[in-house]
Parts: structure tokens; C-alpha cells; sequence
């Protein structure tokens, strides 16, 4: 494994745990209030989304099974969205997806 590819699924693993951590205890309805939590995790997808477009294409085609355009793509329109971010999907993106993509980086590295 490049180290380099380390580092950036260590960002991915870092930035779902962070983001996880932000709606521990809250329900989607607290998106429509709390401004700081919608843009926190916004800035999370981000960084998982920004590391994702920088792992290798060996380690991509090693690891199919991680959805890496479509996490790409993801960072891509929240960062081109500005004030039009759809709060259902930032909230299922979350608490849908995020929670697997953990374990899937955390299979692939090693404990820290």
C-alpha cells in the first residue's frame, strides 16, 4: 500500500468518524435549525469526498467495493452548491452511508 494512500484513508476514516460524531443524539429536523452542524458535516463529506479523488487507481481497482466516483461525486456537487445543499441527502449521506465506508476503510487499515 502507498503510503500516501494510508494517509488519505486515514482522512476518509477521520472525517466519517467526525461527522458521526456531530449527529450522535440528533434527528434530521436539527438540520433546519443548527446552521453549524449542517455546515460541519457538509465539511466532512467534503474531506472524504477531496481524499477519495486522491487515492490511487491501484488501491480504487483493489477495492471496488468502496463507492469511490460516487463519493467524488458527492463532494463535487456540495462544493459547487453553495447555499442549494439538499439536507435529506447530506443527513441519509451521513447516517446511511458513512457508517459502512468506516468499516470498509477500517478492514483496509491497519489498526492505529
Amino acid at each position: 500500500m502507498h503510503k500516501s494512500d494510508l494517509v488519505r484513508l486515514r482522512h476518509m476514516r477521520d472525517a466519517c468518524l467526525e461527522a458521526l460524531s456531530f449527529v450522535k443524539g440528533k434527528s434530521r429536523s436539527h438540520l433546519n435549525d443548527d446552521r453549524m452542524l449542517l455546515l460541519s458535516l457538509v465539511k466532512c463529506i467534503e474531506i472524504v469526498g477531496e481524499a477519495a479523488s486522491r487515492v490511487s487507481d491501484d488501491m480504487k481497482s483493489k477495492h471496488s467495493g468502496i463507492p469511490w466516483r460516487e463519493i467524488t461525486g458527492m463532494r463535487n456537487r456540495l462544493i459547487h452548491a453553495y447555499f442549494d445543499v439538499d439536507l435529506d441527502v447530506v443527513w441519509e449521506t451521513v447516517n446511511g452511508e458513512l457508517p459502512g465506508l468506516v468499516k470498509r476503510i477500517e478492514s483496509i487499515v491497519p489498526g492505529d
